[in-house]
């Protein structure tokens, strides 16, 4: 009975911030309505998923951005790098 009790409790919880949304309603990925009585699959600590799949697909999207951002974030350093070095071959000593 215990058990029971925490799980309704854990489903009726409202998030701070968010009046009459509970946290645990729909999937985060495909939106489909989360039952009490079946499982939910959880990500990166709050985040439900209706099924493996869906989880798995948020893993996935989330490894892309991951990978994008640091591409993006080497492509700047790079041309961070290449601008301080014409910067600094540009100085001219002026012999008078």
């Amino acid at each position: 009975m215990a058990a029971s009790v925490a799980c309704a409790f854990f489903f009726d919880a409202e998030p701070v911030g968010e009046p009459g949304k509970h946290a645990l309603d729909a999937c985060a990925l495909c939106a489909k309505r989360l039952a009490r009585d079946s499982d939910v699959f959880m990500y990166r600590g709050d985040t439900p998923f209706c099924s493996e799949e869906c989880r798995h697909e948020q893993m996935r999207l989330d490894a892309a951005c991951a990978r994008q951002a640091a591409r993006r974030l080497q492509r700047f350093t790079a041309e961070a790098e290449c601008h301080r070095g014409q910067r600094q071959s540009r100085k001219v000593s002026i012999a008078s």
